[in-house]
């Protein structure tokens, strides 16, 4: 009779606990007998995670059958079952350490009605991104609607967020920066500042002055995201993506969008489609930071103004001495210069501790910022405010 289970609940005896840990078999000592649910529980993990050794995917029905071609139902109702007895936050693990296999990652991937029954998130995303060109042609349109999927629902949960901590840092910024006469708002200054009415003067001494602010056709702010796209920086890409698409379409900010290995391709004509934006990118290869910051030197046309998003794990393969220069250069300019290790929710990553060293040394900051942060750290930045304070307030990696 078929497995009704809704979704795996831990087994009450001890002994089937060991039974599921030890993996089954004569080693196991257990001579413990699974009932049902279990059992099939068992056999989905071990399929998954005794394949290195066994270097077979064979699952359900179609054990031991023959002749399956290209269509891998194993996989197809693997997937099901996993699904079934997990909750997704465990099925989203166990469907990432299937994909690190090359061969699973192709049974899974390349046939259109087994990626349509993937759990789509993030780390899906950037293993269509590694696999880029080698996509086959009848795969490619599920592939984007599974890009697509996961870009609404980053969307959903970063835009609004994002949209009121930048515009609300842009509207203080334009009301507290110096006035002109013609700028000054008087009748909000005056109500503003009656309680230092001085009656024998017969006065108000206008302490705070507020400004009609600048015109939404003046931009504030000129954003530039510089994104390593070399394949430990997967994740980082796809935030940094769907971010920049975000604030693309905030008035008073002008983004743009720069990614690099040793080649720079510039996406910022495709900050209107995040889907169109993340098939652009080719993650792997190799790292040229220097040939990277040189073609953002050319993009700098109000340095005070702008704000340098470097997002990279800092390890060269270009020019070292002429990457670092550069950054000084940049920095001393008047860029506000940041540089982020990883954007992402999976802690610090691997970095070059050297480059990330030279770079504090220059008074760039140097940090891995998670995503749902980076809004926060956006109004901080265009509010000038000490980004290395910022950062240790909120308990980031600071080098």
């Amino acid at each position: 009779m078929e497995n009704t289970e809704p979704i795996y609940t831990e087994p009450q005896n001890t002994l089937e606990k060991w039974r599921l840990m030890l993996g089954g078999g004569a080693a196991d000592g257990t001579d413990c007998q699974l009932p049902a649910y279990l059992t099939q529980i068992d056999e989905s993990l071990t399929v998954l995670y005794e394949f290195d050794k066994t270097g077979k995917f064979e699952y359900g029905e179609t054990k031991g059958k023959g002749g399956q071609g290209g269509s891998n139902p194993g996989i197809a109702r693997w997937l099901g079952d996993i699904r079934k007895y997990f909750p997704q936050s465990v099925v989203n693990v166990i469907q990432n350490d299937a994909l690190k296999f090359p061969e699973l990652q192709r049974k899974m991937i390349f046939e259109p009605e087994i990626l349509e029954s993937t759990q789509a998130d993030i780390h899906l995303v950037v293993n269509l991104m590694e696999l880029g060109k080698l996509i086959p042609s009848k795969t490619k349109e599920t592939a984007r609607k599974v890009v697509q999927k996961v870009v609404d629902e980053l969307i959903l949960k970063l835009e609004q967020k994002t949209i009121s901590a930048i515009s609300g840092a842009i509207d203080k910024s334009a009301r507290n920066r110096r006035l002109r006469y013609n700028e000054i708002n008087w009748s909000a200054t005056i109500r503003k500042n009656l309680r230092h009415y001085i009656p024998e003067y017969k006065t108000i001494i206008p302490e705070n002055k507020i400004g009609y602010g600048r015109k939404a056709k003046h931009l504030l702010k000129d954003v530039i995201l510089c994104i390593d796209q070399s394949g430990s920086m997967g994740t980082s890409v796809v935030y940094s993506g769907i971010f920049g698409a975000v604030m693309a379409s905030i008035p008073n900010v002008k983004t743009k969008m720069v990614v690099f290995d040793t080649q720079v391709a510039d996406l910022t004509e495709d900050l209107k489609d995040p889907v169109d934006l993340l098939f652009g990118v080719q993650l792997g290869g190799g790292t040229d930071i220097n040939r990277a910051l040189a073609y953002c030197q050319e993009l700098i046309i109000k340095p005070d103004d702008t704000i340098l998003l470097l997002i990279t794990d800092l390890y060269e393969g270009g020019n070292e001495k002429e990457m670092l220069q550069r950054v000084k250069d940049i920095a001393h300019s008047g860029v506000q210069m940041i540089c982020l290790l990883a954007l992402n929710d999976d802690g610090c990553p691997s970095y070059d501790h050297s480059n990330a060293k030279e770079l504090a040394n220059l008074n760039v900051p140097v940090f891995a910022c998670t995503p749902d942060l980076f809004p926060e750290l956006m109004a901080a930045a265009i509010k000038k405010l000490d980004i290395k304070e910022w950062a240790g307030n909120h308990d980031m990696v600071m080098k």
